[in-house]
């Protein structure tokens, strides 16, 4: 099959194929495992997808980089808004992508790229832009075979690049929908080109149990299965998702219109803790039956499964629960903060302990009294990221009653912003304190828009993005934390503190512990004295892990339980 392809790819522009085969990369090398889902969306194949990626990873010592596609036409998912699509996830590389790509990192090592995130717009933009410089050879472009064949060649780039023993797709939407139509086909093409043993497919469905008929019904699932198969794609395994159990005949129901054993049926009923789920999937057998689909030799198993094991047993003996409030919103929609729930929820168990989380909406906030009997009974308050003025003044309340009240604060990004507008009109002194993000014509901008973003026209990946260096001061609670000067975290931003402010907000008792190391850019804000009062420009939520929690988190949650 190898020979083959290549004859093909070489003389792509004489026949009906198009086959993109990057330089080096060898058919068979790299396996792919493709996820799809059918009945409903938001059915859990993100999580599904990243627990096996971590189990084949952390138990197998596979090299696994996943990726993940969405049918939508927006070239990254930078200017969608969190009400619409949930939070806007930001890689090292700055690429901003769907939140599951933060699910997907948070149990990996090494940090993904954009490599790891295709939009139907990056495919179409790509195609558009290859064939205006004539690279198609006066070919008629079409969706087969030059969509497919760009597709498949984006995913053999990405094993090439990453050197992965496994290739884990995420197919988004719902099998049927009209915008990954074409992906499926290119996914059909890609296991037609690399051999049935070098692609294992499986599709995620649903198992309805109305509460009136009071018994499980597979019929949607059947319906969605035949969909795929219609489309060319037979199943190598079916997960099952579900509210309780999945009933024997069910199973059979499912082998029946799905042509696959009963064995390869997998229940996947709810989880009481998403870290749970490939300690789940290991019992029962799902690695060892995807190694097999892909005649993969299954490896010893690794010690990081081992921590992983011991942080499901943490979290089964965690008793103790810290109250935090989140001000945020977009709080209707916890999506939108779901690097932020994770964050509290991987990092709490290494104090035995597990976050109860309070929603408060700021736009309802309009007075001291307000923002007191929201914040009466919590632990601690988080004042998250965000944009635009709603919610802004309500936000700022909530944090003078934490410095006032000394209860553990922490600011992220928006939120660090708000707590340095709080400080300059309550300690400072200057009452008309404010960003011009809010207020363009502010007599005290002491929030401003960065000097690079001033002449910015566009609002896509254009902000400041991704991975940056920081230096932090010694003897702070920032250094504490990290325990070292040098750090590197993650950012999303266009406005920073006014630098004609910087003096005055420290000469009054606000410490930047945290800065830029070549630009008078601040980066940790924190108060001296109080219990825990921290805030950062940047997003520790972006990078803190299961098996490497943030320290700026673990340092929040310490002092929430004290």
């Amino acid at each position: 099959m190898q020979n083959e392809l290549e004859k093909l790819a070489r003389k792509t522009n004489e026949t009906e194929f198009y086959i993109n085969i990057p330089k080096g990369y060898k058919p068979g090398k790299t396996k792919f495992i493709v996820v799809t889902g059918s009945v409903i969306s938001g059915v859990g194949k993100g999580t599904f997808t990243s627990c096996l990626g971590a189990l084949l990873a952390l138990r197998h010592g596979f090299r696994v980089s996943p990726v993940k596609f969405d049918g939508y036409l927006n070239y990254d998912a930078g200017t969608l808004n969190p009400y619409r699509h949930g939070e806007v996830f930001v890689l090292d590389d700055g690429t901003e992508c769907d939140l599951d790509l933060g699910t997907y990192e948070k149990k990996k090592k090494k940090n993904l790229s954009k490599d790891n995130y295709l939009t139907a717009g990056k495919i179409f933009k790509n195609i558009i832009d290859k064939e205006r410089k004539g690279k198609y050879l006066g070919r008629d472009v079409q969706f087969i075979p030059h969509v497919t064949g760009e597709i498949k060649g984006f995913l053999r780039n990405l094993a090439l690049k990453s050197r992965a023993d496994i290739v884990l797709v995420e197919v988004g939407g719902t099998v049927g929908d009209i915008e990954n139509s074409y992906f499926l086909e290119a996914m059909r093409e890609l296991a037609y080109e690399e051999g049935k043993k070098n692609v294992c497919f499986i599709n995620v469905v649903y198992i309805l149990e109305p509460e009136s008929l009071g018994e499980q019904k597979s019929k949607a699932a059947q319906l969605g299965l035949r969909t795929l198969m219609g489309l060319g794609i037979q199943p190598d395994i079916v997960v099952c998702r579900s509210e309780n159990p999945i009933n024997e005949n069910i199973k059979e129901k499912i082998s029946i219109h799905s042509n696959i054993p009963v064995s390869r049926v997998i229940d996947a009923r709810n989880a009481d803790n998403i870290h749970e789920i490939p300690v789940i999937l290991k019992d029962i057998g799902v690695d060892r039956i995807v190694l097999d689909v892909l005649d993969l030799k299954a490896r010893r198993e690794n010690t990081e499964f081992r921590k992983w094991e011991r942080l499901v047993e943490r979290i089964r003996k965690s008793r103790k629960e810290i109250a935090i409030g989140i001000t945020g919103k977009y709080t209707t929609v916890h999506d939108s903060y779901i690097s932020i729930l994770k964050a509290l929820e991987h990092t709490a168990p290494y104090l035995l302990a597990k976050a109860k989380i309070s929603w408060i909406e700021t736009p309802d906030i309009k007075s001291p009294e307000d923002a007191e009997k929201s914040l009466h009974g919590l632990d601690g308050i988080i004042v998250p990221g965000g944009f635009g003025s709603r919610g802004s003044e309500g936000k700022i309340l909530c944090i003078k009653y934490a410095r006032e009240n000394n209860m553990p604060f922490l600011g992220l990004c928006f939120g660090f912003q708000m707590a340095v507008l709080e400080f300059a009109r309550n300690v400072c002194g200057l009452k008309d304190a404010n960003s011009t993000e809010i207020e363009p014509k502010t007599k005290e901008p002491v929030i401003c828009i960065l000097p690079e973003q001033e002449e910015i026209e566009g609002l896509g990946g254009t902000m400041r993005l991704g991975g940056l260096d920081l230096v932090v001061r010694e003897n702070t609670l920032a250094h504490r934390l990290y325990g070292k000067t040098k750090i590197r975290e993650r950012f999303r931003h266009r406005w920073n503190v006014n630098t004609k402010y910087i003096d005055l907000l420290e000469k009054n008792g606000l410490v930047f512990s945290g800065y830029a190391p070549e630009k008078r850019i601040m980066q940790i804000l924190e108060i001296p004295g109080h219990k825990f009062f921290l805030a950062t420009q940047f997003h520790p939520e972006f990078t803190s892990k299961p098996l490497n929690p943030s320290p700026v988190f673990r340092g929040f949650l310490e002092a929430c339980l004290k």
